[in-house]
């Protein structure tokens, strides 16, 4: 029998089932990716068999209406080109796999995901969501599971002890000699910056390392961060500054271009370090010294949490330990 003109009728999962010779069960178990098992691989091949040749498209928002939640679990970011939120997806990807589908959204460019990006994608009935860097003071409350991921003070949230990290970066600066120090901050409303200038600037008064007033700070890309750093460097080298600490390594980098363009050596110049340990910080020219923030690790450990609700029990959120990576763009 010859398959009937692609979106001629709505296809439905007793169509599938019929030319498959099987049960609409057994359709959904394959197409949910929850056949394995549960069917065998003869009739999961049939199935998807017909699938393809009918043109069949799961309808997940009704699929959810009529269990009450979804087989979705949503994860809001603010930039899913940076490679570190790449590392937590794959965390997150990798954790809940076998049991659901990962739908990814980013929220505009700069902004961090607030109250309304979660209700939006709470219309899905999804079974969870998962909100990475969302911005201060958003309440982030659903009908259904929310774990927030890098949020320091929020509730339902996997976060990062960011003070051993720092607390090693300033040991390094101070042992290196320097004294008196910038740093470049994001214009990121999320909590996680606010909370490393503040553990940065408290560890250096402990350590006497005087952090200059001559503030910059820039939204997280290389182009912005070179920007803001033209505009105070002259002021910084004035100053008698000896190294610059970036909110994050996109920013980092910015400060490297810089350096490179005014002709001031990194570290003999200037030194220069980061958060994130991102793939790319062992390549630059100098490599650069960063505070590794694991991203999977964050990932998997908050899919982990989710999961725990959704199962009724309950899972152990320690805050994931951070490090620092000397390299030799501090003269490590």
């Amino acid at each position: 029998m010859a398959p009937p003109p692609r979106n001629s009728r709505r296809v439905t999962a007793a169509m599938v089932a019929e030319r498959a010779g099987t049960s609409i069960a057994t359709v959904s178990l394959v197409v949910n990716g929850k056949d394995r098992g549960r069917v065998s691989i003869p009739i999961a091949t049939r199935v998807r068999d017909a699938v393809e040749e009918l043109g069949y498209v799961v309808d997940h928002a009704a699929s959810s209406l009529a269990r009450g939640s979804g087989d979705l679990v949503v994860l809001i970011a603010p930039d899913l080109s940076n490679p570190f939120f790449a590392e937590v997806i794959r965390g997150v990807r990798d954790t809940v796999g076998d049991r659901f589908q990962l739908v990814l959204s980013v929220t505009e460019r700069g902004a961090q995901p607030v109250d309304a990006d979660v209700r939006r994608f709470e219309r899905l009935r999804p079974a969870g969501i998962l909100v990475d860097a969302p911005a201060a003071g958003e309440s982030m409350s659903a009908s259904v599971p929310v774990v927030l991921l890098d949020a320091p003070g929020g509730a339902d949230a996997v976060n990062y002890d960011l003070s051993s990290g720092v607390s090693a970066l300033v040991a390094h600066l101070a042992a290196a000699g320097h004294r008196r120090v910038a740093y470049l901050d994001g214009t990121s409303r999320a909590t996680t910056f606010a909370v490393r200038r503040s553990l940065f600037e408290d560890a250096c008064t402990a350590a006497g390392i005087t952090v200059s007033r001559t503030r910059a700070q820039a939204d997280l890309t290389i182009d912005a961060a070179a920007a803001a750093v033209d505009g105070v460097v002259d002021d910084w080298l004035a100053e008698g500054v000896t190294a610059v600490v970036a909110a994050a390594d996109t920013l980092a980098y910015g400060v490297l271009r810089v350096a490179g363009a005014r002709g001031v050596a990194v570290p003999g110049g200037l030194a220069v370090a980061g958060f994130d340990d991102l793939p790319s910080s062992s390549v630059t020219a100098p490599a650069l010294t960063s505070v590794a923030l694991p991203g999977a690790d964050l990932g998997r450990a908050a899919a982990l949490r989710l999961l725990a609700t959704l199962d009724g029990t309950s899972a152990p959120s320690p805050a994931l330990p951070t490090r620092l990576i000397p390299r030799a763009s501090t003269g490590a």
